[in-house]
């Protein structure tokens, strides 16, 4: 399978959790904090190669993929995630994504989906400033899930992930390797193939 269409379809999955976490939001009306940044400044944060595909591809696609290789290389696995970006150097709390379209799997999940405990009940994973800061909805929504509201699983949709590719869906990593082993996959497939075709002027 080309990386075109690994990318197409793991945007496609993407596609298909905001839509489920867009409406989960609405029931629930869990929200972060404009801003937060708390959850990705996490240096243990793991995930796998094949989420970050979509970005590593992108940064190819604008000519920049070498020059991001370059600067994770330095990155160990206790860095906070490459892609973050604080408001400033005094609060690293408060900042942004610097490539939000393209964020992971994790980012996306985080806060807004379940794992099972070892009793196999649902258990929501969100941060402890949503849990405290909204409290009473955060009560209200346990209970809705206890009750059989929709919620999107983790091990689901890391599942599927795999589904498109094996070994790059079950690479879990620190989160700086991750996109550094997605940049060197784009590399090194397009190493001796030509630019992809029809997406010339993307840049």
């Amino acid at each position: 399978m080309s990386i075109e269409q690994k990318v197409k379809l793991v945007e496609a999955l993407f596609s298909q959790l905001d839509l489920e976490i867009s409406q989960f939001q609405n029931h629930s009306k869990l929200q972060c904090l404009t801003g937060c940044g708390n959850c990705c400044t996490n240096a243990t944060i793991e995930a796998s190669p094949l989420e970050f595909l979509p970005w590593a591809f992108h940064m190819y696609l604008i000519g920049k993929a070498e020059d991001a290789l370059k600067t994770l290389k330095p990155k160990t696995k206790h860095s906070v995630c490459h892609l973050y970006s604080p408001l400033n150097l005094t609060d690293t709390l408060l900042g942004s994504c610097e490539n939000y379209r393209y964020r992971g799997l994790i980012c996306r999940l985080f806060g807004y989906a379940a794992s099972r405990d070892k009793y196999g009940k649902k258990r929501l994973i969100t941060c402890k400033i949503i849990k405290e800061n909204q409290q009473n909805f955060y009560n209200e929504t346990m209970e809705a899930i206890n009750a059989g509201l929709y919620i999107p699983m983790f091990t689901d949709y890391y599942m599927q992930l795999a589904q498109i590719d094996f070994k790059l869906g079950h690479t879990i990593v620190p989160i700086n390797k991750a996109l550094k082993l997605a940049l060197e996959d784009v590399l090194q497939y397009y190493a001796y193939r030509p630019f992809p075709g029809g997406l010339e002027q993307i840049a």
